[in-house]
C-alpha cells in the first residue's frame, strides 16, 4: 500500500478516508531536517500551515506523488519545485470558505463596535460606556480586494447589513461577481472604501500591496481587515496609518511570520484587533478541508485526477468527468508514436476532433506529453511536470480542434515530429470508455492499446504473419491479439501483436532478421 505522512494536525474524518487506501503515519512538529530524513519513504504528504514544504524537502522526497494542503493557501509549499519534480499539489479552496467569511464579518463588527476593548475593560471591573462608542456599518462602503469564494460570501453578508459593496478583482466578470456588487479598479476601490477587506493570495504581486502610498489614497478614518495572508499589508505602513489617525482601526488575523514577533508595535495599538490565524478555525471547516484533501489523495492513488490541483488546470466536476477517460488513451497513443518513431523529437501536435473539441484540452495534452517524454528522459514525467519538461527540451507543443468532424463522435490525433520524420496516431473511445487505436503511422487500425505490444513494419507478403507467430511460439511467447493495417494488397503493411510478457532482446533480434520484416519494436503501454 502507498504510505501517507500527516505532519500537521488533521481532523479524524480525513485520517479515516486515507486509511482506506494507504498506510498512514502521523508525525507532527517536525523540523525541516527531520522531515527530510523520513519523507523519502512516503507517497503523499498532508500539511496545514505549520509544515514548510521547501525545495530541500521536495528534493529528498524520492517517492512523493502528492502534497495535500488542508486549507486554501499554499505559500508554505514550494509549488514551482514540486511541479518540476512531478509532485501534484492540492488544496481545499472551498472547505473553509464559510468559516473565513464569518470570521471576516466578526472582525469587521468587532472593529466597528470596539467589542474586544470593551470586554477587556469589563474584565477589569470597569464601566466606561462612552469610551467605547462605535460606528454603524449601515450605508457604509465596503471595499473587497479579491472577489473569490470567500470575498463573495463576505460581500453577501455585508450587503444584508445595508452596506454598499465595491470590489476589485481583475479575474472576474460582472456576471460572476453577483448582484449588488460594483466592480472597480484597484485605486478606486481603496479610495472609496470606509471598510477595506482583503481576500487575496500571497504572491509576488500582492506582497506589500497595501503600503504608505496606498494608505495615503484612502479615506480618512478608513478601517481595514485582513483574514487572507500576512505580508499583503506593509506592517510599518499600517502602524504609521493607525498612529496618525488615517486608519481608524485594523483587524488582523494573519501575519508574515507565524507565530509573530510580539515585540512588534502593532500589538501595542489600542485600536488594532488581532487574532491568531483563526479564519479557518471552526470544527466544521477543519473537517471539510481534511475530507476534501484526503479524498483527492485517494483519487490520485487510484489513477484519477485531483479536483483542486494548484499546479494543474482547475476543472469542474463535469469537465473532469468528460476528459478523464481520455487521459490514459492519450498517454498510450503518445507512447505508441514514440515506440515507432526515429530521431530526436522537436514537435508534438494534438488534434481534438468532434465532441472532444468542445471540452477542456489541457489535461489531455499533458497526458500526451507525459507519454511522449516518459521513454525519452531519465526523470519521472507525469501530468504535473510534462509541460515544464517539454519546454526545457525545446519541444514545440501545438493544439488544434475541429468540432465539425463527423467520422467519429470524438477523435484524438497525436503527431510526433522528429528530425527524421513524423509519426501520427489516432484513437477514440467506443461507448465512452473502451480505448481503441484507429490509425497508426497512416495505416488504418482497430486495437485496444494495453500491455506489451510488438509493432512491425513489413512487406505485405504471404507467410510473414505465420513466420512471426511460429518464431514467438517456439520461444514460448504467447500472442494475445493480432492486428494488421495496410493500404493496398502486396504493399507496405504494419502489424501489432499483443503479447503476454516481455520479449527478450535476443528474440527481438531474430524477429528483425525474418524475411520481409523491415523494423520491429516493443512498446509497453
Amino acid at each position: 500500500m502507498p504510505k501517507v505522512l500527516v505532519s500537521d494536525k488533521l481532523a479524524k474524518e480525513g485520517i479515516e478516508i486515507l486509511k482506506q487506501a494507504a498506510e498512514v503515519d502521523i508525525n507532527v512538529g517536525l523540523t525541516e531536517d527531520e522531515l527530510c530524513e523520513i519523507i523519502g519513504d512516503y507517497d503523499a504528504l498532508v500539511v496545514r500551515s505549520g509544515t514548510q514544504v521547501t525545495a530541500k524537502v521536495l528534493q529528498a522526497a524520492k517517492k512523493l506523488q502528492i502534497v495535500g494542503r488542508a486549507g486554501v493557501g499554499v505559500d508554505n509549499v514550494d509549488v514551482p519545485v514540486a511541479t518540476e519534480r512531478g509532485v501534484i499539489v492540492v488544496n481545499s479552496p472551498g472547505g473553509n470558505t464559510i468559516a473565513a467569511a464569518e470570521h471576516t464579518v466578526a472582525m469587521l463588527l468587532a472593529l466597528s463596535r470596539n467589542i474586544p476593548q470593551a470586554y477587556v475593560s469589563m474584565r477589569a471591573k470597569e464601566w466606561n460606556r462612552s469610551k467605547f462608542t462605535g460606528n454603524e456599518v449601515y450605508k457604509k462602503t465596503l471595499g473587497v480586494l479579491g472577489l473569490g469564494k470567500i470575498g463573495q460570501e463576505v460581500a453577501k453578508r455585508c450587503r444584508s447589513f445595508g452596506m454598499k459593496v465595491i470590489a476589485y478583482d481583475p479575474f472576474i466578470t460582472e456576471d460572476a461577481a453577483g448582484p449588488g456588487i460594483e466592480l472597480v479598479d484597484f485605486e478606486d476601490c481603496i479610495k472609496r472604501s470606509d471598510y477595506l477587506t482583503l481576500h487575496l493570495p500571497k504572491n509576488k504581486d500582492t506582497l506589500g500591496l497595501i503600503g504608505a502610498k496606498e494608505f495615503e489614497m484612502m479615506k480618512d478614518h478608513v478601517r481595514i481587515i485582513n483574514v487572507a495572508r500576512g505580508g499583503i499589508i506593509d506592517n510599518d505602513a499600517l502602524i504609521a496609518a493607525v498612529k496618525s489617525g488615517k486608519c481608524a482601526g485594523a483587524a488582523i488575523d494573519v501575519f508574515e511570520t507565524e507565530p509573530p514577533d510580539f515585540s512588534n508595535e502593532l500589538f501595542d495599538l489600542a485600536n488594532v484587533i488581532t487574532t491568531p490565524h483563526l479564519g479557518a478555525s471552526t470544527e466544521e471547516a477543519q473537517t471539510n478541508v481534511a475530507i476534501d484533501v484526503a479524498e483527492q489523495i485517494v483519487d490520485v492513488f487510484a489513477g484519477r485526477s485531483a479536483r483542486s490541483a494548484v499546479n494543474m488546470p482547475a476543472l469542474s466536476p463535469e469537465v473532469l468527468a468528460a476528459v478523464q477517460p481520455y487521459l490514459p488513451l492519450a498517454q498510450r497513443m503518445a507512447a505508441l508514436a514514440v515506440g515507432v518513431m526515429e530521431g530526436r523529437c522537436h514537435k508534438v501536435e494534438v488534434k481534438f476532433l468532434g465532441e472532444l473539441a468542445k471540452t477542456e484540452s489541457g489535461p489531455v495534452t499533458r497526458a500526451v506529453l507525459a507519454g511522449v517524454l516518459g521513454p525519452m528522459v531519465a526523470e519521472s514525467v507525469n501530468l504535473v511536470n510534462a509541460p515544464v519538461v517539454a519546454k526545457s527540451r525545446g519541444i514545440e507543443v501545438v493544439e488544434s480542434r475541429n468540432p465539425d468532424f463527423d467520422d467519429y463522435v470524438s477523435l484524438l490525433t497525436v503527431t510526433v515530429t522528429t528530425d527524421k520524420g513524423s509519426t501520427q496516431v489516432s484513437g477514440t473511445l467506443f461507448e465512452g470508455r473502451e480505448m481503441r487505436i484507429v490509425q497508426l503511422a497512416g495505416f488504418p487500425m482497430d486495437f485496444v492499446p494495453e500491455g506489451v505490444v510488438l509493432i512491425s513494419d513489413h512487406s505485405d507478403e504471404p507467410g510473414v504473419i505465420g513466420s512471426v507467430g511460429t518464431l514467438l511460439g517456439n520461444e514460448g511467447i504467447n500472442i494475445g491479439g493480432m492486428y494488421v493495417g495496410r493500404k493496398a494488397a502486396r504493399d507496405k503493411a504494419i502489424m501489432i501483436l499483443s503479447v503476454d510478457n516481455d520479449v527478450p532482446d535476443a528474440v527481438m533480434s531474430k524477429l528483425a532478421e525474418l524475411p520481409a520484416i523491415n523494423t520491429v519494436k516493443q512498446v509497453h503501454l
